[in-house]
């Protein structure tokens, strides 16, 4: 079937293809250090009590709390890990450190700096003054006050980051039923694609950036990756990659390059021959080549292999795999809401429409006021943008105080602005550089505006945004 001859669909329509298509994978076992970025598959319950005795929170002196105030022995101390079993009694105290079970008779635990340490009396005999009245309970952990017996501590389908990984140990669970990741095999084509390593290029040449970056995407959304090289363009070195790919049963073929109208465009004609194509046109730009296929493997028990054909262009091909891959690659890892998270954010410059298609724009996300250098211009459009999208929570003007280094706006316009990369043509692969989000900008002609509120799809952590020059002003009152 000649690629002209694919209906075009929108990118909605082809994540919902590619999610209806994608099946998550069994469960597998690990170990506590091979849990992080999994998700589980089974819940965790706690298999006793935290903490499993009563607590101090304070290092001081354990003491009855209907003592009150006044001088008192000291008849023990309590650590972290060891317990002197003497009994606190009515009249006396013991010595107690953060962490340390609260000894028995005890109700109550005084902090060291509402205490003060007096001589030795007869016998050598430890003596203190408690100088501040404790009500009983205070400053102890009962048991169980943390994480109860039996309590479910994380529920299957959690992903496991550093926090959960802390959790899972606390409760011993150092096995663990978890989704399998993906397995994905990496492909570039062209006669023209050579290895990075290629100097000086020959005449025609350029080097393969794709699966190196392909193979990147890949290992950072969880997946174990295979490099399948390169591929020549005739159809007997394809179909041996192909055959290699399925030899080394992966679950997802990449490929990038050869899904246009060439005559030397070929990977469409051998997943038709091979499998079920169930796109191979996409209205997007970057990216209208995009292709996906389903293969079904009777000589390995029936099981089912999914193929992308990316476009050739590096930017298409970066774009594809966020928008498409990855939510296949997250939901086979046990993902259940697979999809790119959606903030809101601002536009730093103007961005010209394109009437025939929408366009998913690379842009670093920064949080601040509007960008150094912003125009008078930017900050009358976010202020009429701000009015008009919500007249009543509009931001006021600043008092004079909260003007910043960043310019007149100060904390009152602090706000996540889109900052593009700049030119988006498709083999500019700098575009992509610093990005942590496309913006998903319509299908119209015209301009969108400079301070608009437009929607962004994450595609990297927001934790590593830049900063603006100068810094992020302190919000006030933290």
């Amino acid at each position: 079937m000649a690629a002209a001859a694919y209906k075009m669909i929108s990118i909605p329509e082809a994540q919902d293809i590619v999610l209806s298509h994608t099946r998550p994978l069994g469960a597998v076992t690990v170990g506590l250090a091979g849990a992080l970025g999994r998700v589980l598959a089974e819940e965790v319950r706690a298999p006793d009590s935290l903490p499993p005795f009563p607590a101090s929170i304070k290092d001081g002196y354990a003491v009855v709390a209907a003592d009150g105030v006044g001088e008192f022995p000291v008849v023990g101390e309590s650590r972290a890990g060891h317990l002197d079993q003497l009994p606190v009694a009515p009249g006396s105290v013991a010595y107690i450190t953060t962490g340390a079970p609260v000894p028995p008779g005890a109700d109550a635990v005084v902090q060291v700096e509402d205490t003060e340490k007096l001589p030795d009396g007869e016998g050598s005999q430890r003596r203190v003054r408690i100088c501040k009245a404790a009500k009983a309970g205070q400053d102890i952990r009962p048991v169980g006050s943390d994480i109860t017996e039996g309590d479910t501590v994380l529920q299957a389908g959690e992903r496991v980051g550093v926090a959960e990984m802390g959790i899972l140990a606390t409760v011993g669970a150092v096995s663990l039923k978890v989704h399998a990741t993906p397995r994905v095999a990496v492909l570039s084509t062209g006669d023209e694609v050579v290895d990075p390593s290629t100097a000086p290029l020959g005449p025609g040449q350029i080097r393969d950036a794709n699966r190196a970056m392909l193979l990147a995407a890949a290992a950072k959304a969880g997946a174990e990756v295979v490099d399948m090289g390169v591929a020549r363009d005739t159809e007997g070195h394809l179909e041996g990659c192909l055959a290699a790919a399925i030899e080394q049963r992966v679950d997802v073929l990449i490929t990038s390059g050869g899904v246009s109208m060439g005559d030397r465009d070929l990977i469409k004609p051998l997943l038709a021959r091979e499998g079920t194509i169930h796109f191979g046109r996409v209205r997007m730009k970057p990216g209208k080549p995009l292709t996906f296929a389903t293969l079904t493997l009777p000589q390995q028990g029936g099981r089912q292999m999914l193929v992308f054909g990316l476009p050739g262009n590096p930017v298409s091909s970066f774009v594809c795999f966020h928008l498409v891959v990855l939510p296949a690659l997250r939901k086979m890892g046990g993902w259940a809401e697979p999809q790119l998270r959606r903030v809101a954010a601002r536009l730093a410059v103007d961005i010209k429409l394109d009437p025939e298609r929408p366009e998913y724009h690379r842009c670093t996300l920064q949080w601040g006021p509007p960008p150094l250098g912003s125009t008078p211009a930017l900050k009358a459009a976010v202020a009429e943008a701000a009015a008009a999208q919500d007249p009543l929570h509009a931001p006021p003007p600043p008092p004079p105080h909260e003007a910043s280094a960043h310019g007149a706006a100060g904390l009152g316009s602090m706000e996540l602005w889109a900052v593009s990369t700049g030119n988006q043509i498709s083999s500019r692969l700098l575009s992509a550089r610093s990005a942590n989000a496309l913006l998903e900008i319509p299908c119209a002609s015209g301009v969108i505006k400079a301070g608009s509120l437009v929607s962004a799809l994450l595609i990297d952590d927001l934790g590593g945004m830049p900063v603006p020059p100068g810094g992020v002003p302190v919000t006030p009152g933290f």
